[in-house]
């Protein structure tokens, strides 16, 4: 191909000026530039921008847009700048606006009219849109194995506690006893679907846009599947004015982390309140935790804490994004540039919660007398009492009254239904025998759940046994 001796073209990228400087009779000003630019973000996307170019020149050369050399000077090209960025080496300028000029005056400076070629085909608008799903892509892969490995520990600690018995609740009540391992594996199944969703929005994060250029498509004669293939994607955006505006995959990822942190954050708010003194069901370690500047005995539960309170940041990056979107008509526009930030601290915020909950679950230190004796409280053992009665022949709305006058009898005497001799509990009920001792345990309780989804210790081990198979490293 001949080279392309234009000097505006030549110049394009001189004195540090913009890539479509010719157009215009003055320069942008440094406020706008400021305002403008991107590069001070963007520049993550590097590693993606590059790898996105690399197999874009692959194309090039395929089809003959380009020379063999050229592709070898790209290449070349492309791995000094991968090192200098990798090294901290790598002066970025606002002037050029964005990680993608920055790369492409580099690049010339570096082999010349080569790195004017590789633009050949493309517009920033598919470029970005290209380099966006790339890091989305692999921060799911991040985020889907960090929510493994907390899936694993949280089944490992289950199988150490499929028989510690605490108080569920329901309106923060005491409801009926279960075990802690139980307990756990309510959290491993939200964490479960949280991945579920990641590998579903993977599939449409897949999608190649490149080859949609600014808007339109492009006269030369691509080969989009082949780019599809090198890049490792499934398959191509089918149309260009979509595939260049398209954001709805950053929507799905901001929503899936905002439910994993909707997650966290529940756990988070159980974590803070079982290390209260008034309630003491579990420790956590001290590298979790602050004192106090001016109390000593303190022992703060910051992370916990910390990591409810991101909750409400993932959630405004998801509002952020659609209001961004909702608004625009197509196709691309600057707005989108704004989809960035906001993006890229959810990815962050979910990266290094899970990573620290990962460690933070390992070491959790269980109080299980505590759990038990406030399992004793709040009479959690009424509702076996009335499935008692019930299996007697009962019908259910009886029997529940009359465990409603015995629960009203123990609050008078400050007793448990367990504490009530025999002949007292037969007033209630004739029906009542002395086997209704063994119901009134918490064992008794938890034991005779014993079905897919129960609490009994025998079901919580064969739950956090699969868990933990599933989960373990291959």
């Amino acid at each position: 191909m001949p080279k392309n001796t234009s000097s505006n073209l030549q110049n394009q990228f001189a004195n540090k000026a913009q890539a479509w400087s010719a157009r215009f009779s003055e320069p942008v000003s440094d406020l706008v530039k400021r305002y403008t630019a991107s590069v001070s973000f963007d520049q993550r996307l590097a590693d993606f921008d590059i790898q996105g170019s690399l197999a874009h020149a692959d194309m090039l050369e395929s089809i003959g847009i380009i020379s063999t050399d050229d592709k070898a000077a790209i290449e070349r090209g492309m791995a000094q700048i991968l090192e200098e960025i990798h090294a901290g080496q790598f002066t970025w300028s606002v002037d050029l606006e964005d990680v993608h000029l920055n790369i492409e005056k580099r690049l010339v400076e570096l082999i010349g009219d080569a790195g004017k070629r590789l633009h050949t085909g493309r517009s920033r608008n598919d470029q970005v849109a290209t380099d966006i799903r790339l890091w989305v892509r692999n921060e799911i892969d991040i985020a889907i194995d960090l929510l493994r490995q907390l899936r694993h520990k949280l089944a490992s600690l289950a199988l150490q506690h499929t028989d510690t018995i605490l108080p569920g609740f329901t309106h923060l009540q005491v409801a009926q006893p279960v075990t802690f391992g139980h307990h756990l594996l309510a959290y491993a199944e939200m964490f479960g679907r949280d991945a579920e969703r990641l590998a579903d929005c993977r599939k449409r994060v897949n999608r190649l846009p490149l080859g949609a250029a600014a808007l339109a498509g492009t006269s030369y004669p691509i080969d989009r599947e082949r780019v599809a293939r090198t890049l490792g994607f499934d398959q191509v955006c089918r149309n260009s004015l979509d595939a260049v505006s398209d954001r709805d995959f950053a929507i799905e990822f901001c929503a899936a982390a905002a439910l994993i942190m909707t997650h966290i954050s529940r756990l988070s708010e159980e974590l803070v309140l079982w290390m209260s003194p008034r309630i003491g069901f579990i420790d956590l370690a001290d590298r979790f935790c602050t004192g106090s500047s001016i109390m000593p005995q303190k022992k703060n539960p910051d992370v916990p804490e910390l990591a409810r309170g991101k909750t409400g940041r993932v959630n405004g990056h998801l509002i952020a994004l659609l209001t961004l979107m909702k608004g625009q008509p197509l196709a691309y526009n600057k707005d989108n540039q704004e989809d960035k930030e906001g993006l890229f601290d959810s990815a962050d915020t979910i990266r290094d919660t899970l990573t620290i909950f990962v460690d933070m679950i390992g070491g959790i230190r269980v109080k299980a007398d505590a759990m038990r004796a406030a399992a004793l409280q709040g009479f959690a053992t009424a509702t076996d009492l009335a499935d008692y009665l019930v299996k007697k022949g009962v019908p259910f709305r009886d029997a529940h009254e009359t465990v409603a006058h015995a629960v009203r009898e123990c609050e008078q005497r400050g007793c448990d239904l367990a504490d009530l001799p025999l002949d007292d509990l037969q007033k209630f009920h004739a029906l009542i025998e002395q086997d209704i001792y063994s119901v009134l345990t918490l064992e008794g309780s938890v034991a005779s759940r014993n079905h897919v989804g129960g609490t009994a210790p025998a079901r919580v081990k064969q739950e956090a046994e699969r868990i933990v198979a599933e989960t373990s490293s291959s």
